[in-house]
């Protein structure tokens, strides 16, 4: 994604296509009544997962070595002749983001918890392949940065291709660039016309296999700029079925939009379909909800890390998200965070971080966009049902760490079961911050129940 043009181009999000089926249950739940011996079932409300906020970072224009910058910017101002903001001294700006930056970045992140999702670009500005070799750098050094990644960056992150190439559209057939260089032939603006799921799909799968090829797990894309832009009913289509074609992820997410102030930023369910089916269809849409104000795409702007949090964190995009309870996902590009060579970007978002850290530790949780992308699909898929002495969920897709709040009189401890027979009897905790999957907490006329929750049907009891 590439300057304020293209960030505009992703704050419209896909209003058509869209077929969300079948009983849900959430937030503004109606009240739901069923007597329980000495106690009642009043309303049944689902909650942020562990009861907080999650939060998420993405990381677009990442690759291995290649400094996406150095090499998009001429590439840029060449299909784009017209735009002054391509016209930079690209060629004394560093060629390598080195791996001793990555293992640094790494390093501090899982040091501080925090997750997200970080982009390797396959065929970065048509440098070279990921799966075979990059000119100017030795195979060594590419397997060894894709170790790397695998091993530091895979457990926290998810891992997405921004298409192929992120410059140049690439012919499928031939492997190579189209030969016009103009708006149309770059991954930012294409298509330019109409195209079908089946071919927008083909070229997502050609990015996914790559990735495939190099050992890295995937379950969802990120678009660059533009791209889809005037196929975005199919683009939605065909994320689903190129990640599922690939790597046969039961729910295939992908990151496009940046939404602004006072608009939501839960995913969206697009295609929704198969529910009562033993194979439901959805494609989440994940939206970051800041733009990059960091070091940029190209690493040649000044980080501006009041605008995510101010030092005490009392304002800031990331703030209100947080206060208004909704998913906080902030943006940044790779370049941006090394800012040729500086670090600048980095440590803005390290102060970012522990500015958050200190003051909504308790009320926050990381999050991969996947892990996400999941819990909401959940949340609002889950259909539930109230008897006398028990709650029925049924859920087409499950999610680790399902929070509720069943409102009702009385402390007997909720024992969770599913399909399989087992009994999961919650422990009880006396602090929310406590609150994990497997726990649940007491209050003056609630239950809060944590528990990770399965496909298929769980019912919630109350043995005496």
């Amino acid at each position: 994604m590439h300057d304020s043009e293209t960030l505009a181009s992703r704050r419209s999000f896909l209003k058509s296509g869209l077929a969300v089926t079948g009983a849900s249950i959430g937030l503004g739940t109606s009240s739901l009544l069923a007597r329980n011996g000495d106690r009642e079932v009043e309303r049944v409300t689902v909650l942020n997962p562990r009861n907080r906020v999650p939060l998420s970072f993405i990381v677009d224009d990442s690759t291995c070595l290649v400094n996406m910058g150095h090499f998009c910017m001429p590439q840029f101002a060449s299909a784009f002749a017209a735009r002054d903001i391509y016209q930079k001294p690209w060629k004394t700006w560093p060629r390598e983001i080195p791996d001793s930056f990555v293992r640094e970045f790494g390093e501090w992140c899982a040091q501080h918890g925090v997750k997200g999702k970080y982009s390797i670009v396959p065929y970065p500005a048509c440098v070279g392949w990921m799966d075979r070799e990059i000119p100017g750098w030795s195979r060594r050094e590419l397997l060894d940065s894709l170790k790397l990644v695998r091993e530091l960056i895979v457990p926290n992150w998810d891992i997405h291709p921004e298409m192929i190439t992120h410059t140049r559209v690439i012919d499928l057939k031939t492997g190579r660039p189209i030969d016009e260089i103009s708006e149309a032939t770059m991954e930012n603006s294409y298509p330019r016309e109409k195209k079908s799921v089946d071919e927008l799909a083909s070229y997502l799968a050609y990015a996914l296999r790559i990735l495939k090829n190099c050992d890295l797990p995937c379950e969802g894309v990120t678009t660059p700029g533009g791209f889809g832009n005037l196929v975005k009913p199919e683009l939605s289509l065909a994320v689903h079925d190129a990640v599922r074609d690939v790597y046969g992820t039961q729910l295939p997410h992908y990151f496009k939009y940046v939404v602004n102030s006072g608009e939501s930023t839960l995913p969206k369910l697009e295609h929704v379909r198969g529910l009562d089916t033993d194979d439901p269809k959805v494609t989440v849409n994940v939206p970051a909800g800041t733009g990059d104000w960091f070091g940029g795409w190209d690493g040649d702007r000044l980080s501006e890390p009041d605008r995510y949090a101010t030092e005490d964190a009392t304002s800031g995009r990331m703030v209100e998200m947080i206060t208004k309870g909704e998913p906080a996902v902030m943006l940044c590009h790779w370049p941006g965070m090394f800012t040729q060579g500086t670090r600048a970007g980095f440590k803005a978002f390290q102060r970012v971080v522990t500015s958050l850290e200190t003051r909504f530790r308790d009320e926050t949780v990381w999050m991969k966009v996947s892990e996400i992308a999941r819990y909401y699909t959940a949340q609002e898929l889950t259909k539930v049902t109230v008897a006398p002495g028990s709650v029925t969920l049924q859920a087409p897709f499950g999610t680790p760490g399902f929070t509720l709040r069943i409102a009702s009189r009385g402390v007997r401890q909720p024992v969770v079961s599913g399909t399989n027979g087992k009994m999961l009897p919650l422990i009880e905790i006396q602090f929310g911050r406590d609150l994990e999957s497997g726990k649940w907490l007491n209050e003056k006329s609630s239950q809060i129940l944590c528990f990770d929750l399965p496909q298929g049907e769980t019912t919630i009891t109350w043995p005496v």
